[in-house]
């Protein structure tokens, strides 16, 4: 890691990330594009109410993944390859057996939480269906995403891409296979994701039975004590929480627009799937980077450490611009290809403008915060995630719902970005100015 020049390593992390980002939501954005193609808003709307448990299930695997990147890779630039070891086979065998105590727990929750969140009786059945069959996939996806972390800590960011395709592409070729020629509709969708889900986990396990990883994941690796589960979870936990009270925050969104009917609730969807991907340049460029600035800081280089920092920065501006420019300018074809009813349609496109406002704020924010994680600053992670959903977002929604409506909901957004990004940069330069790292600077 320490031979390569800051750009060409970068480049060779962030890409792959970017891609692997991209390559998660593509499970939720077929699923979403196939089942718009049926015709039927109902199934349309039943998807938006599921994917926030899905996301759901997606941050609990970043636990294991964004917490087991942060460690290995400082463990591996202060030279710590046995603790590396142990980090790496707690979160293999961490990830499965939380993922398999989740998947039981959730399946006896299902319909009480598909009420809470404000399925009506037409998409609730729906919404069941879909979910009882992803749900079972769990143990797969948890383990799927803390394999592609420790590749990435230990400079394999490419692997972890290949394994990622694979999935994805698989969950393409069967979706309209399921949904539309078998005619299973949302049935069809869940079966096409969890089959690729447990297929792309195969890839990953296959990776480290064939001993391409230089770390070892045996269970006679496995630590929970001298910190390393601490470790772990210090930085896994805030990592979590930032995607899981997303999706809670959804939750809360579909909540208030159920009050103004399906169609406004299946275009808040559609509206949030298409700008995610122009937020994911920032999410891939963070994940990518961490690994790098871990690395420097466990090998006491602070220069590279900034210079990875500064990379960072201005890539992510610069592509995640360029996206919103043609989401922003393409708004109307690109919706049409999600939903064809009047009122949805109509509704989609205005709450995707609205929401690509806030697109920048959250690339910059999502910087500070890996390179916060890297350092293994987990009480300062934890705090910006909670306050960012929990005291801005959230009740920001209430409130613009008072006063504006549907409209005000989704404008609620760009409001709470731009004030978690304030918060995010005066923590980040309070740590990094504090005596422990200004020290060790000099």
């Amino acid at each position: 890691m320490r031979q390569q020049s800051v750009t060409r390593q970068a480049v060779s992390n962030i890409i792959p990330a970017i891609i692997i980002e991209i390559m998660l939501m593509i499970y939720n954005l077929a699923d979403t594009f196939f089942i718009g193609q049926t015709g039927d808003p109902l199934q349309l709307a039943a998807v938006s109410l599921a994917s926030p448990i899905f996301m759901v299930l997606i941050a609990l695997g970043i636990i294991f993944m964004a917490g087991g990147m942060s460690f290995i890779s400082r463990s591996l630039g202060a030279g710590q390859t046995e603790r590396a070891d142990n980090i790496a086979s707690f979160c293999v065998w961490g990830s499965i057996l939380t993922g398999v105590a989740v998947a039981v727990v959730f399946m006896f929750f299902i319909d009480r939480i598909l009420r809470a969140i404000g399925a009506s009786p037409e998409t609730f059945k729906l919404a069941y269906s879909y979910l009882s069959i992803v749900v079972a996939s769990t143990p797969f996806i948890l383990f799927s995403m803390a394999s592609g972390g420790i590749m990435r800590a230990e400079n394999h960011a490419s692997a972890a891409m290949t394994g990622q395709i694979f999935g994805n592409m698989l969950n393409v070729i069967l979706d309209p296979v399921m949904i539309l020629w078998f005619g299973w509709g949302i049935t069809g969708a869940a079966i096409a994701t969890s089959v690729s889900i447990v297929i792309g986990a195969m890839y990953y396990a296959g990776y480290f039975v064939l001993g391409k990883s230089s770390l070892s994941v045996s269970p006679r690796k496995f630590r929970v004590n001298g910190g390393i589960a601490a470790g772990v979870l210090a930085i896994g936990i805030p990592a979590c929480l930032d995607p899981w009270l997303m999706s809670i925050s959804q939750m809360v969104m579909n909540s208030l627009m159920s009050a103004y009917g399906d169609m406004a609730v299946a275009a808040a969807g559609v509206a949030m799937r298409i700008e995610q991907l122009a937020c994911l340049v920032a999410m891939g460029t963070g994940q990518g980077i961490q690994p790098l600035l871990g690395f420097s800081i466990g090998a006491e280089d602070w220069d590279r450490y900034r210079a990875f920092l500064m990379f960072a920065l201005k890539f992510t501006v610069a592509l995640t611009l360029a996206m919103v420019a043609g989401c922003f300018v393409f708004s109307r074809n690109i919706v049409a290809m999600f939903v064809n009813d009047p009122e949805a349609f109509g509704y989609a496109v205005q709450f995707l403008r609205m929401k690509l406002s806030s697109s920048i704020l959250f690339a910059v924010f999502f910087v500070f915060v890996n390179a916060l994680q890297a350092m293994g600053a987990g009480r300062a992670s934890f705090i910006l995630s909670v306050c960012r959903q929990c005291v801005l977002y959230m009740p920001l929604m209430f409130v613009m719902n008072y006063f504006a409506g549907e409209y005000g909901v989704v404008w609620a957004l760009p409001m709470a970005e731009l004030l978690s990004l304030l918060q995010t940069v005066i923590m980040y330069g309070r740590i990094i100015f504090s005596p422990k790292y200004l020290h060790s600077k000099v």
